[in-house]
């Protein structure tokens, strides 16, 4: 190419979007040594000053710099985060009392004992970095509280700044009012539970609630055989089938009220879920595919994918990183946005699919999307989990539908709550079913275990495969949106 063309403008979204993935990588590399050299401020005001010339002149060969300025502000703001996590370093080996703020349901480990997930971290009047792992002999703990535990500081691991097992609760605090939407909650599901019996009322406020936690292990480990477990998080999925159904209920009447009515529930959801990685990007990236939609406009699904991981990256930089549940979420991300229309493009045409085939296109993408990360990081992988999905997804939307009926007839007609959830039931046992079914399979799982090689070599070939279908069947992606 002749150099005059580099010169050429080129839309400013894509130097947008190449400076979002170059804050991505650059907090991806904030927690190698050498991202020490960048945490003064005045990389910050080296990269305002890149992608002011880059706005201005919109030239095509400024992408570099773009790239260039996004890894400086990220590399900058990680490499902050990783100077504050040293704090933590003349506490490890010591017996210390600290407290923080729960900040996702705890759980059970295998021990029986219950998994805290701590921030808002205070030690000694000191407020500290988070998150932190505590592991604590106490039940009744809830998400929200304030606890004070005591004991033996470890390094942490993954995004865990430091982790404390078999910590002793010296003082657990909780607000008057509390956590107003877990509260809501947690009533919504004892109504439920009343009309629907066990195991499927669990899996029922899974899909409508995402209460993993909440599910009997031999059915949580059913769902992680079959590759089912992403349907029971609190995460996109959910959101994203709840923002279609309320397009599809109020378009005809108001696209004002559609969006009003969406976003509203978008925002109640994650109250209610809580504001993981996983719900926070699925919650920023349905309000921005509701907004372009009520204005008429289209986003890239790369432009959102970028923005939405630079925006929590930059709020948590160690979940880049350090979190596989983030990045999980966005390679799954990418799977529905960018390689399910792909792949519909390249086998059916210009043929609309309709919901069996656009769940079932979107769980074989995500599969696909996610599959080199769960081999790097377990070494296995769910051969029954596209059968599973085909026999379970189409089904989740009427399933949240009736498992919330039967807690709204709990509320208003207490006595035929158990009537109302029959249908309930017998949707979720066939689920339940199915998952153990697959999951019991002897050739369910599948190991194979790879090197970082090995897994750049699979992201390769999955980026060359959407690139030969984008340029065998001319599909323009911008046309996707998650609200439609």
């Amino acid at each position: 190419m002749k150099l005059w063309r580099w010169r050429l403008p080129l839309h400013i979204t894509w130097h947008f979007t190449v400076f979002c993935g170059g804050v991505v990588a650059g907090l991806g590399l904030s927690a190698q040594p050498f991202a020490a050299w960048f945490t003064s401020p005045v990389w910050y005001m080296v990269a305002i000053a890149i992608m002011v010339i880059v706005f201005w002149k919109q030239w095509r060969i400024l992408i570099l710099a773009a790239a260039i300025a996004g890894a400086l502000v990220g590399l900058c703001r990680g490499s902050g985060d990783s100077l504050a996590r040293n704090i933590y370093q003349p506490l490890l080996g010591k017996d210390i009392e600290l407290s923080g703020v729960v900040m996702e349901d705890p759980d059970l480990d295998k021990q029986g004992a219950t998994t805290l997930r701590l921030t808002s971290i205070s030690f000694a009047s000191k407020k500290l970095p988070g998150p932190l792992w505590v592991t604590v002999k106490k039940e009744g703990i809830k998400r929200s509280d304030t606890v004070t535990v005591k004991g033996k500081l470890s390094p942490g691991f993954g995004n865990f700044v430091a982790s404390m097992y078999r910590a002793e609760v010296v003082k657990i605090e909780r607000a008057e009012i509390g956590d107003i939407a877990l509260r809501a909650r947690d009533s919504f599901a004892e109504q439920v539970r009343k009309g629907i019996d066990e195991p499927a009322a669990s899996l029922g406020l899974g899909y409508l609630l995402g209460q993993r936690r909440a599910l009997p292990p031999d059915l949580d480990e059913a769902l992680k055989i079959a590759g089912l477990t992403h349907i029971v998080v609190a995460s996109g999925y959910n959101l994203t089938i709840l923002v279609r159904a309320m397009r599809r209920l109020f378009q005809k009447y108001s696209r004002y009220l559609t969006v009003f009515l969406a976003g509203l529930l978008v925002v109640c959801f994650m109250f209610v879920t809580g504001f993981s990685p996983s719900m926070t990007r699925a919650g920023l990236v349905a309000g921005l595919a509701l907004a372009a939609w009520y204005y008429g406009r289209k986003f890239h699904p790369m432009t959102l994918i970028a923005f939405a991981a630079m925006v929590t990256g930059m709020i948590e930089p160690s979940s880049v990183w350090g979190n596989l549940g983030w990045q999980l979420s966005f390679a799954a991300f990418f799977g529905v946005m960018v390689i399910a229309p792909l792949l519909q493009a390249y086998f059916f045409g210009d043929d609309k699919p309709k919901m069996f085939r656009q769940i079932l296109g979107e769980t074989i993408a995500a599969q696909i999307a996610t599959a080199p990360l769960i081999l790097l990081a377990f070494g296995q992988i769910s051969v029954v989990a596209v059968v599973a999905n085909a026999l379970v997804l189409p089904l989740v939307p009427l399933a949240m539908m009736l498992t919330f009926i039967t807690g709204l007839v709990g509320y208003s007609l207490p006595g035929f709550v158990e009537l109302a959830g029959l249908p309930a039931q017998w949707l979720l046992d066939y689920m339940v079913a199915v998952a153990k079914t697959t999951a019991s399979v002897p050739w369910a799982q599948a190991s194979m275990e790879i090197q970082l090689v090995g897994f750049t070599l699979l992201y390769t070939c999955i980026i060359a495969g959407c690139l030969y279908m984008q340029r065998a069947t001319g599909y323009k992606l911008r046309a996707g949106s998650i609200v439609e």
